[in-house]
């Protein structure tokens, strides 16, 4: 059976919109499709990234995207820091990369869901992610688990 992926308009670092396919399920599970394959450095847990993303609920709002802010957004993967499907579906891509990642609810916020930014406990989430860089920092994350 083929998944079923919502249309994407722009590529890397244009802003994103999202076309439903009428009347189609979510895929289930944590799904990933590598829109534009980067050449950059490969991603790994313990990673600080910059990314630009839109994250939109299947066939509803965008609740989120870092396009209409100022900057880009800067933050640890692979740790826990973000939802575990960003962790899952983040790491091991390379920098440059537009990914397509859908993300139900057990890999996201849960069952409680996040009423704060209008998301239900049953919404699967979709986002576009254009991973733009790895900071060079002296701290990596990894070092907290070697001790």
């Amino acid at each position: 059976m083929d998944i079923i992926y919502p249309e994407v308009s722009g590529s890397f670092g244009q802003t994103p919109e999202l076309t439903f396919p009428e009347g189609a399920e979510a895929p289930k599970g944590l799904r990933v499709k590598v829109l534009e394959e980067g050449t950059g450095r490969v991603v790994h847990a313990g990673d600080e990234i910059e990314v630009d993303y839109h994250g939109q609920i299947w066939d509803g709002p965008i609740f989120d995207s870092s396009y209409y802010r100022d900057g880009e957004a800067v933050f640890p993967i692979g740790v826990g820091m973000v939802i575990e499907g960003w962790d899952e579906a983040i790491v091991g891509k390379q920098v440059g990369s537009r990914l397509l990642i859908c993300v139900p609810p057990f890999k996201g916020y849960g069952p409680q869901g996040n009423p704060r930014a209008g998301i239900k406990g049953d919404d699967i989430l979709v986002f576009v992610v254009d991973i733009k860089g790895i900071q060079d920092s002296a701290f990596n994350f990894n070092t907290l688990h070697d001790n």
